[in-house]
C-alpha cells in the first residue's frame, strides 16, 4: 500500500498481490509469515520477518527469516529456505517479530521477541524482547540477553518492537499484552539497556472507535523531521491500521 503521509493521510494505491506468501510445506514458514521490518541496503531492500509453523503439543512455533528485493515494487525472494535465527540454547522455545537497525558499517542490531518459558497458550506465556548483533545482517550472534522485560505483573507478552534513532539515543515502541493490548515505549543509550517510557510515549487504546479495545504492532518512522507511528487497532488489526504523530519536544 502506498500512503501519502501528511496531516490528512491518504491511500494512493494498494497492491493486489502479496509481497510474500507462506513457504513450502515443511519449511519454517509454511503456516504463515509476519513482517517485522524492511531495511535499505546497498543492493536494495532486506525484509526481516517471522515465520509460523503449526504445532501439536504447543499450538505454534516461530523463527526469523530474511527475504530480499532490489526494489519495493517487486515481490521479495527468500534468502534461504531456512531461518536466519531459530530456536537455540539462548532461545529454546519460540522467536517473534524482528526489528533490525544498522548503526554503522558492520554494526547491525536486531531486537526480537522470545519466549522465556514453555507455553501452551496465553495463560502461561512469558514473551519478552531480546537482542542480537551481526556484522553483515545475515549471520547473527546472541547470548540470550534480555533487552526489555515486563513492567507490571499483568504483562505477559511484549511483541513487534520497532526502533528509531533520536540523536545519540534509541527509541523503541512495542506491543504490550496484559488485560488488553497497548503500545509501550523504551529508550536506550547503548541498545542493550532500556528504560520503559510507557506513560510518556506509549499509546493506549482510545475511549471509543476502531482502536478502543487495543493498540498493537507498532512501526516507528521519521518523515519530514517528524516522528510517526503506524499501528493496528481492535482485533489485532481487523478494524484497520492508523497513524499517530508526536507533537512537541521528545522527552528523551
Amino acid at each position: 500500500m502506498d500512503v501519502e503521509v501528511s496531516e490528512r493521510p491518504r491511500v494512493d494505491a494498494a497492491a493486489h498481490a502479496a509481497v510474500m506468501a507462506p513457504g513450502e510445506d515443511g519449511a519454517f514458514d509454511d503456516s504463515g509469515v509476519g513482517v517485522g521490518c524492511v531495511v535499505k541496503t546497498a543492493d536494495g531492500f532486506s525484509l526481516y520477518y517471522m515465520g509460523w509453523n503449526l504445532g501439536i503439543r504447543s499450538p505454534w512455533r516461530n523463527a526469523i527469516g530474511l527475504a530480499q528485493s532490489p526494489t519495493l515494487s517487486r515481490a521479495f525472494e527468500r534468502f534461504s529456505p531456512g531461518p536466519i535465527l531459530d530456536r537455540s540454547p539462548e532461545d529454546p522455545y519460540t522467536l517473534s517479530y524482528p526489528s533490525v537497525f544498522r548503526l554503522g558499517p558492520g554494526d547491525w542490531w536486531m531486537w526480537y521477541g522470545s519466549n522465556l518459558a514453555p507455553a501452551v497458550g496465553n495463560a502461561d506465556m512469558q514473551h519478552a524482547i531480546k537482542v542480537a548483533r551481526s556484522s553483515d545482517g545475515v549471520r547473527w550472534t546472541r547470548d540470550g540477553t534480555l533487552a526489555v522485560g515486563f513492567a507490571t505483573a499483568a504483562e505477559y507478552a511484549l511483541a513487534r518492537p520497532s526502533v528509531v534513532q533520536i540523536g545519540e539515543k534509541l527509541l523503541m515502541c512495542f506491543a504490550c499484552r496484559g488485560e488488553r493490548y497497548s503500545i509501550g515505549a523504551a529508550s536506550s543509550n547503548d541498545g542493550l539497556n532500556w528504560t520503559r517510557l510507557d506513560e510518556t510515549m506509549g499509546l493506549s487504546p482510545s475511549s471509543s472507535g476502531w482502536d478502543s479495545e487495543m493498540t498493537c504492532y507498532p512501526a516507528l518512522f521519521w518523515h519530514r523531521e517528524r516522528l510517526w507511528l503506524a499501528y493496528n487497532g481492535n482485533g489485532y488489526g481487523a478494524t484497520g491500521f492508523g497513524l499517530a504523530v508526536w507533537d512537541g519536544e521528545l522527552p528523551l
